[in-house]
C-alpha cells in the first residue's frame, strides 16, 4: 500500500481537486480515494454526457456519484461536432480528448477548483493512447501515472476500499469500433452499443463489436465462445435444447441493420484497429 500512501500525501498537499470522472474503476478509485482523504466540498467529479460513452456505463457512473453523496457537475459533450471525431481520423483521440478536457478544467476553474485530475494509470503510458498528449497539453494531473500505479494495483486498493465494481471490465469510446477514415454518426455509435449489451445479456461482460461496413465482428474471450455458440444452436448453458425458440444474438445483432455477424476466432484484442 506504499504507493497509495503516497498518492494520498499527494493529495493532501493538493487540497482541493476536481477530477475528470468517466465512471470506469481508474476514475472511481481515485475520486473514493479523495474523498476519503479531503473533506467532500473540496473535491468535485466533472463528467461528460456524450454519444461516445455507452448509456449504461453512464447511468452506473452517476448512480455512484448520487450513492456516495459525491458532489459532481455534468457537462454536455458532443464529440461528433469535432472534424476529426466524425471522420474517425487516426488522431481521433487525441482532439476529442484535447477538447474533451479542455471543457472540463474551463468548468472545474469556474466553479473555483483551480486543479483537474484524470484516471490516467501506468499501463496507459506502455500503450497507444493519443489522448495522453492533449490530456498534457490542457495541464491535467494523472497521479495514477505519476506514482506508478498500475490497473491491477487499483483493482486491488479498490477492493479493500469496498469499491462494488473493482473488478469491472474496461470499456472504451464507441468510435473505437470503427476502422480509421470511417465517417461516424449517432446511429452508428447506437448501433454497436445495441449489439454489445445483446451479447452482453448472455453474461458474457468482455465484448466488442467491431464494424465493417455492413458486418458486425464479434470480440469476447475464447472461454466464452461456447456461450455463443450454444445460444445460435439453441441450447442452454449446459447443452440441452431450449423448450421454446427464441431469437439468437445474430438475428437480433442483424435487426440493428447488418447483414453479416461474424465470431472473431482470435479472441478479445484491445485496440485491434490500431
Amino acid at each position: 500500500m506504499e504507493k497509495q500512501n503516497q498518492l494520498e500525501e499527494y493529495l493532501k498537499t493538493l487540497g482541493k481537486v476536481a477530477i475528470a470522472y468517466s465512471g470506469g474503476i481508474d476514475s472511481s478509485y481515485l475520486l473514493f480515494l479523495a474523498n476519503t482523504i479531503l473533506p467532500k466540498e473540496r473535491v468535485l467529479a466533472v463528467i461528460a454526457n456524450g454519444i461516445m460513452v455507452p448509456r449504461k456505463d453512464y447511468e452506473e457512473a452517476i448512480n455512484f456519484l448520487k450513492e456516495n453523496h459525491f458532489q459532481y457537475i455534468e457537462v454536455p459533450y458532443k464529440p461528433l461536432e469535432i472534424v476529426e471525431f466524425k471522420e474517425n481520423h487516426k488522431d481521433r483521440c487525441y482532439h476529442c480528448k484535447k477538447a474533451l478536457m479542455t471543457m472540463l478544467k474551463n468548468v472545474a476553474n469556474e466553479n473555483g477548483y483551480e486543479y483537474l485530475l484524470d484516471g490516467k494509470n501506468a499501463d496507459d503510458l506502455t500503450v497507444y493512447r493519443p489522448g495522453n498528449k492533449a490530456t498534457e497539453e490542457v495541464g491535467i494531473i494523472s497521479p495514477l501515472a505519476k506514482f506508478k500505479i498500475y490497473k491491477n494495483e487499483i483493482r486491488e486498493y479498490s477492493k479493500i476500499l469496498g469499491i462494488s465494481f473493482w473488478n469491472k471490465p474496461s470499456n472504451s469510446c464507441l468510435a473505437t469500433r470503427f476502422p480509421y477514415n470511417t465517417n461516424l454518426a449517432e446511429e452508428d455509435l447506437k448501433k454497436v452499443e445495441q449489439s454489445e449489451e445483446i451479447i452482453k445479456s448472455l453474461g458474457i461482460q468482455k465484448v466488442r463489436v467491431r464494424i465493417h461496413d455492413n458486418m458486425a465482428r464479434i470480440e469476447i474471450n475464447p472461454e466464452d465462445f461456447e456461450i455463443i455458440l450454444n445460444n445460435i444452436k439453441g441450447e442452454s448453458k449446459n447443452g440441452k435444447k431450449e423448450k421454446k425458440a427464441q431469437e439468437n444474438i445474430v438475428e437480433k445483432i442483424k435487426k440493428l441493420g447488418f447483414s453479416y455477424v461474424t465470431l472473431d476466432l482470435s479472441g478479445l484484442k484491445s485496440g485491434s484497429f490500431d
